[in-house]
Formats: C-alpha cells, sequence, structure tokens
C-alpha cells in the first residue's frame, strides 16, 4: 500500500510532524510525501535532526525506508514563516493537496493522510476555500461527502458539519439521518462484525416527548426505525449529554451518528485530545486526516504531538485493508 502524505501548510507544525514520525519509525515503509524539500531540510535543521531527504521523481517512485518526498519547488527557506500567515504557504498547501487528490483519483496511490492547513491563508489566494474535505470533494466530483471523528474504540459521524446552528438544525430530516446511519454502519462494518450503531437526539433530553423540540419525534426516531428496519443494529435517539457515557464508559456501542459539529467533537476531544483521527467518508478514495490546526504557536519548536498522524496512517491503512478484503 502506498500513502501520499500532505505536507500542510509550511508555518504550521506539519513539517515538524512529518520528521518526528519519520525519525521515531512511524511512517510506513511506502509512503511518499507531498511537499517541499527546501521546507522540510529548514525544519529538520532548526530542530538539529539534519535528516537525509530522497527525491521523489513521480508519486510511485518510492524507496521504502527512505524519507520519499515529492518535490514541488514551490517555497524556498527565505520563504518559510513559522507561526506566521502566509501567502506563499497558503497557495503550497493547496497545491499539494489538488496534487495528490489527483494521484490518488489516477491509482497512483492507495490513500491521502493529510496535515493541517490554514485557512485563513489558503484563502488569500483562493478565496472560495472552506477547507481540506470540501477541495477534495470537489477535485472527486462528489456533491456531499460525512466526516467521521474516531478513536480506536469509538467512531462518530455528523449530520452537519461546518454550519452555523441555526443551519445546523434545519438540515435535521429522516431522509438525511437514514443515509448517514447506513454509511456509518457500512464502514465500521470494515473493522467490527455487526457494528452497533447509537443515534444522538437534538435537543436536550432527546426533547422530552415534544416539550423541548419536535425533531426527535418527527425526524429522528422514524429514522431510527427505518434504519432498523434495513436490518441495522440502531438504538436512538438518546439524550446528547448521555450517549457518550452509554458508548465511551459502559462501551454499549461502536459508533455516534451526531446531528452537528460540537455534538461529538467536545465528547470525543475531551475523551482524547491528540488522539483523534478525522476520515472523509464517500469519496472514491481513502482520505484521512489529522484532527488538530497548523497550531502556529508551537510551529518548529519541537513540541507538537504525532499521535493524531500515526493514526490517521494507521486508519487509512486500516481502511485500504478493510476495501480489499
Amino acid at each position: 500500500m502506498l500513502i501520499g502524505i500532505t505536507m500542510g501548510d509550511a508555518s504550521g507544525v506539519g513539517p515538524e510532524i512529518i520528521l518526528r514520525a519519520y525519525r521515531q519509525g512511524e511512517i510506513p515503509a511506502e509512503s511518499v510525501v507531498f511537499g517541499d524539500v527546501s521546507v522540510l531540510e529548514y525544519c529538520s535543521e532548526r530542530l538539529g535532526y539534519n535528516l537525509k531527504l530522497r527525491r521523489a521523481e513521480h508519486a510511485r517512485d518510492v524507496v521504502p525506508g527512505s524519507l520519499n518526498v515529492l518535490d514541488f519547488e514551490l517555497l524556498s527557506r527565505n520563504e518559510t514563516t513559522p507561526g506566521q500567515i502566509s501567502r506563499a504557504s497558503g497557495k503550497a498547501a493547496r497545491q499539494y493537496v489538488v496534487s495528490a487528490t489527483r494521484a490518488a483519483l489516477a491509482r497512483e496511490i492507495d490513500a491521502i493522510v493529510t496535515l493541517p492547513m490554514n485557512k485563513e491563508a489558503t484563502r488569500l489566494t483562493d478565496p472560495e476555500f472552506i477547507g481540506h474535505t470540501e477541495l477534495i470533494a470537489s477535485l472527486c466530483r462528489v456533491p456531499r461527502v460525512t466526516m467521521m471523528l474516531t478513536l480506536d474504540h469509538l467512531a462518530t459521524t455528523y449530520l452537519t458539519t461546518h454550519l452555523s446552528l441555526q443551519e445546523a438544525i434545519r438540515a435535521v430530516k429522516k431522509e438525511r439521518i437514514v443515509e448517514l446511519i447506513q454509511t456509518t454502519a457500512a464502514t465500521v462494518a470494515r473493522f467490527v462484525e455487526s457494528p452497533r450503531i447509537a443515534v444522538a437526539g437534538l435537543n436536550p433530553h432527546a426533547g422530552e416527548n415534544g416539550m423541548f423540540g419536535q425533531e426527535e419525534k418527527t425526524e429522528i426516531r422514524p429514522a431510527v426505525e427505518a434504519a432498523r428496519e434495513l436490518g441495522l443494529c440502531v438504538e436512538g435517539p438518546f439524550p446528547p449529554d448521555t450517549v457518550f457515557h452509554l458508548a465511551l464508559r459502559q462501551k454499549r456501542y461502536d459508533a455516534v451518528v451526531c446531528m452537528y459539529h460540537d455534538q461529538g467533537h467536545i465528547a470525543l476531544k475531551l475523551f482524547d485530545f491528540e488522539g483523534g483521527v478525522n476520515v472523509t467518508l464517500g469519496l472514491p478514495i481513502i482520505r484521512t486526516s489529522v484532527d488538530h490546526g497548523t497550531a502556529f504557536d508551537i510551529a518548529y519548536k519541537g513540541v507538537a504531538s504525532i499521535r493524531s498522524f500515526v493514526a490517521a496512517l494507521r486508519y487509512a491503512a486500516k481502511l485500504h485493508q478493510g476495501s480489499e478484503g
């Protein structure tokens, strides 16, 4: 399996994470970095690593065990500005992702693992840029994708992500919830036989039989019942303030379907802030990502955690193995 790793914004922690993971033997033997050699060399020198990098001629030009880099030559070391918004690094980070996505679509690589971009920096040259996921989805010509945030023992999926709460509430519809339950079950079933799915409610106490909102009665519970009729092991809607206790503490569920972004993110990041993996479902390619940002405040200081990156690499491999099995 060949994994393509995008370097992320050169001003952030992406380059450092790649170098530290490689030093610790955590990068798979067959992998290639989509990035800039000059940036990685500069970061390596600043951190005192002085690692030897290998320039790859194309995505499949990989020497197992080496730190293979497909060098875009977009940034020089003089243009590398750790901890600062940079028009050049934002533009370069976008190009790494575009090229890696196209390589995955062409089956030149088997999966993409992305390191963080800075939205503000990238929007200086692409004002329409929203995020990694939306960019990759547009390149894959997929109208709608789903985010899954996962730890080793629990996955969460989201009916909505980057929407205001008002918009997220309007998006709570039976048909979409049924589709998300099916997608969640199909993905988790690659690793767990007959996955157990919990569905979170939208309102406090899951609406308390309509006292605090009607969405559970009119949309969410009918969706759960419809999913059960399809043969899926799904229960809910559960009060949002208890569903994660059932899943994480009592281990009664393998996945939780959430109605909006923070409903799941708050719980999982509190449980394990550094170990989460962001997975994009609904793409024709495998894409996983770290679950953190560019962290400009600690860039090039040698202190950024590599746990989420290592977990993202391993999860990409699991997805690839599951798709072949």
